[in-house]
């Protein structure tokens, strides 16, 4: 039967746009890759992304999908739109409380990528194995 067996596979989760679901996108990553050796950088990224994308939005929605291929685990957080302008990187000062977000998922991830507009935009971080 292992001949059939695929090391990948795809998840996703749609939650409503607050800010508790945040931490419930955490903890299904959490559940989703428990076994995964980047498990707790998987968990930190959907965070930082899942409250961005509530926190710079309308915020009605919030989208989550895994993918975990050989070598690589992607993380997708799409939010609602509603902002012309998309994620950017930020220089937070030591006083500052945000503005690190996209800086710690930068230093997690080998590849970064913001696609959509303001209708809704998605935030594709890839984390290697």
């Amino acid at each position: 039967m292992d001949e059939y067996m695929s090391r990948a596979g795809v998840w996703g989760l749609i939650c409503p746009g607050s800010p508790e679901e945040v931490a419930r996108a955490r903890r299904w990553a959490r559940d989703v890759l428990r076994e995964h050796p980047r498990v707790d950088d998987v968990v930190l990224v959907v965070s930082e992304l899942g409250t961005n994308a509530l926190t710079h939005t309308v915020g009605d929605a919030l989208r989550v999908m895994l993918t975990v291929t050989e070598g690589r685990v992607t993380v997708a957080v799409t939010d609602s739109g509603g902002t012309p302008v998309g994620p950017k990187v930020t220089e937070a000062t030591e006083e500052a409380i945000h503005g690190r977000g996209l800086s710690i998922v930068m230093a997690l991830a080998n590849r970064l990528a913001v696609t959509g507009d303001e209708a809704g935009r998605t935030v594709i971080a890839e984390l290697p194995c």
